[in-house]
């Protein structure tokens, strides 16, 4: 199917959906729920996290079919657009829980990487998690947020002990290294300081 062909039907399927078609949705959901799926997986980090994402992308979709504007790009922008933001609204809403406890982690530990967390701002450390290669990200996710031992983690990203040890430690530091991401640092602490 040529790109205008597939354009076509993408606003026939929107169309339908609006006059309340279910096949015309469950045509629309089976052709864009993988990419959908996808895009939330690699923010999110969490295979239930992106089924969640992907659910609310779908039924925002089927009660508002009309938001998508053919003038301003395709479906697949348009989708990939709403994805993100639900996908990022989601981490968004359990930063709480993410941030106090990597602060718990940065009062039991002594080290620069540890240290470091407590300087930041909530909303800071979810922009930077998403900077992160997807390996590291996910292994701090699963360390902090999800609460699992480094030994679960292991088995869950199959992986040996050490590489999630040290897949949590260069994602810490490289955390602490985006500080054009940082909206505020304790005064007077230096580079070299957070290198010791």
């Amino acid at each position: 199917m040529g790109k205008m062909e597939d354009r076509r039907e993408d606003m026939e399927l929107l169309e339908k959906i609006a006059e309340g078609s279910r096949a015309a949705f469950d045509r629309f959901y089976e052709k864009y729920a993988p990419m959908v799926y996808h895009i939330a997986l690699r923010i999110v980090g969490n295979e239930v996290e992106a089924e969640d994402v992907s659910h609310d992308v779908f039924l925002e979709i089927l009660q508002k079919p009309h938001q998508f504007d053919p003038k301003r790009g395709s479906v697949q922008a348009f989708l990939a657009v709403k994805t993100k933001s639900r996908s990022l609204d989601r981490l968004r809403k359990k930063r709480d829980l993410l941030v106090s406890r990597l602060e718990e982690a940065a009062l039991k530990e002594k080290g620069a990487e540890f240290d470091f967390l407590r300087q930041l701002e909530q909303q800071v450390i979810l922009d930077a998690l998403t900077h992160l290669p997807e390996e590291q990200r996910q292994a701090i996710i699963h360390f902090y947020f999800r609460g699992e031992t480094q030994r679960e983690i292991a088995a869950a990203m199959n992986k040996p002990l050490g590489s999630v040890k040290s897949l949590i430690r260069y994602g810490l530091r490289n955390l602490r290294k985006q500080k054009e991401l940082f909206h505020w640092m304790e005064a007077g602490r230096g580079e070299e300081q957070h290198e010791a």
